[in-house]
């Protein structure tokens, strides 16, 4: 991009709704989707099911094993429904997020403001979750040790039946619990970051990919906790399950209802089959997944915000 373009940048119309929903949505299909492999690894690390991935050196030894043992699309089942959920909810997250911005800074950028950035993320997360939540339910049953289901469909369809409507929400405190800490220090981060790397806040991919990665890497790195929880809940596999009756152990899972009520629930049994060490599995593979993913997150989104404004700009 040449000098011109850059300067054109700050005062291009990029508080349009229109493009920060489709910038968002674009940045949460790249987000979710790309890196995919690696959230399936880490739910396999946090679901109690005893799979052979939980023994493995390094996520990406967990990848092998997953590819080795059930093929090479195995890893990505699931990621349509995930693409189905995030695509809207990120269009609402970055969307609520600028506007909430803008109304706390009043379009003003600076360290002062980091409080701001924080509770815009706050607020960007609970419309966020509220939408993606069911498909990360779906998601996760699908990725897990000897998941019965044959399609995202069939598995929305199964879990409401068996469960009810309940189900697909039964994480979100949960997930609240975990997001509004990850997204205050996720937005945070890439703020400050951005005011050290490019603190006249002009289009800078560079600054936008680094920022992204390491706000993204630390929030990922600081919640697993409360992932691990949400996973447990999400899933209600047994601890007790025997996988190696693959037949009696897919009945087993078709005809449970719920093992895990709640957040208390899932403490309780991750400390006492794992203990404190329960809470910090799938670590490495949640950070490998999102560093890449908000980096790629934010670069998308701040490049389609600025080829949607660019565009905009000179049509009117």
């Amino acid at each position: 991009m040449g000098g011109g373009g850059e300067d054109e940048y700050e005062s291009l119309p990029t508080h349009s709704i229109p493009v920060h929903l489709a910038a968002g949505a674009l940045a949460g299909a790249v987000e979710h989707c790309v890196m995919f492999p690696f959230d399936s690894v880490k739910t396999r690390m946090q679901s109690l099911c005893p799979c052979p991935e939980t023994k493995c050196p390094t996520p990406v030894h967990s990848l092998m094993s997953i590819v080795k043992r059930e093929g090479w699309l195995r890893p990505l089942r699931g990621v349509n429904a995930v693409a189905a959920g995030s695509m809207p909810a990120h269009a609402l997250y970055f969307t609520v997020y600028e506007k909430m911005k803008s109304f706390l800074t009043g379009n003003t950028a600076g360290h002062e403001h980091t409080l701001a950035y924080g509770a815009s993320g706050v607020v960007a997360t609970l419309i966020h979750d509220a939408v993606m939540n069911p498909a990360e339910v779906v998601k996760q049953r699908m990725q897990m040790a000897y998941s019965p289901y044959g399609s995202s469909l069939e598995c929305a369809r199964c879990v409401y039946n068996r469960e009810g409507f309940a189900a697909f929400y039964r994480s979100y405190t949960t997930q609240l619990a975990m997001n509004v800490p990850f997204q205050a220090i996720h937005f945070m981060g890439y703020e400050f970051w951005q005011q050290v790397l490019n603190p006249e806040h002009k289009y800078d991919p560079k600054s936008h990919l680094i920022a992204g990665g390491l706000a993204g890497g630390l929030a990922a790195a600081v919640t697993t906790p409360m992932d691990c929880v949400k996973t447990v809940l999400n899933t209600q596999q047994a601890a007790e399950a025997d996988p190696s009756n693959r037949r009696i152990f897919l009945k087993d899972e078709l005809q449970a209802r719920y093992r895990y009520r709640g957040i208390s629930d899932a403490v309780r049994t991750i400390y006492s089959q794992r203990g404190m060490a329960g809470f910090s599995c799938g670590l490495q593979a949640r950070v490998i997944f999102q560093v890449p993913a908000t980096a790629l997150s934010w670069s998308v989104y701040e490049l389609f915000k600025f080829m949607l404004s660019f565009e905009g700009g000179h049509s009117s």
